[in-house]
């Protein structure tokens, strides 16, 4: 199928239509809960492994009373009574398990007492959370699979990954779980599984969204966290929601915007390892319809970009292996009760000096420079997310040792993904259609840092011209 022909059905709901729904009496948030409820205890694809069924049945009818109740707050919150779920990664929710797919966490985490800042502004907009999505041992791989399951699978053909870290997320909301979820982003951690499952998901500019209190998640300010959803207003609408006063450790990053007429749009449709020819073409047929918006495609320097890239990977990978001897070290986590691949990564972290990590952080501003100098005279670029379509289940093998193989082979995948955590520099994946094999194909677009609107702007713009659908197999949530 190529990029512009459609899928069997039209999109199912979104967030927002599901939260007008229950503001006009059209549905419930009780009603949706117990839908998502017993859509999850069903699930076939392994997205959840937690769901709190109480949890979810008490936040719906609390809400449908607020309701009722006439109370302001719930009626003008964005996602009136829509049922959401936590990432087993990343700031936390109350209640809710937070064991970053490791079972040496499960063992030694008590739950949550409390909602970090993100899920309190998530609770705010009108945002239900009822369990937890499935993800990689402590996320670090672009598939999920978990030690002790359960295996995340692409709803689009279970042979298939849903992508990772985030890949539960991407499954839920993929296959009708749910409507929207929440995702984190280290090293294309939203991205990939979005452009796994045909789904819409941005990695914030950094400093956008917050990281407080705690600051868990922040690693040197490569993470960016919001959420999985199927359409771009979800994505704008959960962005303002949860964006600014971060209470550190940054000054404010503004959000803005240029009109989507009349710029200046890179386009690269290669891949250092290679890029496939279907995701190639759903690049390509992307520059008439921008090019009839009034924009301007041009060629950009792939060489000076991808030398950016494979310097961010880089520090990328210097950030999350220090992180992962750190957090095993702190929680007196022996090398036997994680997988090889965490152990050999968590030992690459404890090798490293004080000197060359500091000489990182030199480095990661350099590319953030870097990057600034990559727009000068550029609104945005849009780029491979996939290089090849999603992975199998099995790709990445906990087993191994060899860290070079597996950061090789997550370039491979995903190219260039790092920048933009490395950079601070927003990035969505978007949906282009269907490759022959009928899997989701995708895009990239990357901006200056704040230019997150701008992006979500171009992205709403696509969306409309080409819009993405769904097989009519899976569930309408």
């Amino acid at each position: 199928m190529t990029p512009t022909e459609a899928a069997s059905t039209a999109p199912p709901a979104d967030a927002t239509a599901l939260a007008e729904a229950v503001r006009h009496g059209e549905t419930s948030a009780l009603a949706l809960m117990q839908a998502s409820i017993a859509r999850a205890k069903s699930d076939p694809f392994g997205a959840l492994r937690h769901i709190d069924e109480a949890m979810g049945l008490e936040a719906a009818e609390a809400f449908d009373k607020r309701l009722a109740d006439k109370d302001q707050h719930a009626l003008n919150a964005p996602f009136a009574g829509v049922p959401f779920l936590a990432k087993d990664l990343g700031n936390v929710a109350r209640g809710l398990p937070a064991h970053a797919g490791a079972p040496a966490l499960a063992a030694r985490l008590p739950l949550p007492e409390a909602d970090s800042l993100v899920f309190e502004r998530f609770r705010h907009c009108g945002l239900l959370p009822f369990g937890v999505t499935t993800t990689p041992e402590f996320g670090l791989a672009l598939t999920s699979e978990p030690p002790g399951g359960p295996i995340a699978r692409n709803p689009w053909n279970p042979d298939y990954s849903p992508g990772g870290s985030s890949g539960g997320a991407a499954s839920a909301v993929a296959s009708g779980i749910v409507a929207i979820a929440h995702a984190t982003d280290a090293a294309g951690s939203i991205r990939v599984p979005a452009a796994c499952c045909g789904l819409v998901g941005l990695k914030p500019s950094r400093g956008l969204v917050p990281n407080a209190p705690d600051f868990d998640n922040h690693l040197m300010g490569v993470t960016g966290e919001l959420v999985l959803a199927r359409s771009v207003r979800d994505i704008r609408a959960a962005l303002v929601a949860v964006s600014g006063h971060t209470q550190g450790p940054y000054g404010e990053v503004t959000l803005s915007g240029v009109p989507v007429k009349g710029m200046t749009i890179g386009l690269v449709d290669t891949a250092p390892a290679g890029l496939g020819d279907e995701e190639a073409e759903a690049l390509r047929t992307l520059a008439p319809l921008l090019e009839a918006q009034g924009n301007t495609i041009i060629e950009i320097d792939v060489a000076a970009l991808d030398r950016l890239a494979a310097e961010a990977a880089a520090c990328d990978r210097a950030c999350l292996s220090v992180s992962q001897a750190a957090w095993l070290d702190a929680l007196h986590i022996p090398d036997e009760e994680v997988s090889p691949v965490i152990a050999a990564a968590a030992a690459e972290g404890r090798a490293m000096s004080a000197a060359r990590f500091f000489a990182n952080d030199t480095q990661m501003a350099r590319i953030a420079h870097g990057c600034w100098r990559l727009f000068d005279g550029i609104d945005a670029i849009v780029m491979p997310m996939l290089a090849g379509g999603p992975p199998k289940i099995g790709a990445m093998p906990p087993d191994r040792t060899d860290l070079d193989a597996a950061w090789r082979q997550m370039a491979e995948i995903a190219p260039r993904a790092p920048l933009a955590n490395v950079a601070g520099i927003p990035a969505i994946s978007l949906p282009r259609g269907l490759s022959r094999a009928g899997l989701p194909l995708s895009v990239q677009l990357i901006g200056p840092i704040g230019a997150d609107l701008l992006l979500l702007d171009i992205a709403q713009h696509i969306e409309a011209e080409a819009p993405w659908t769904y097989p009519a197999e899976l569930a309408t949530a």
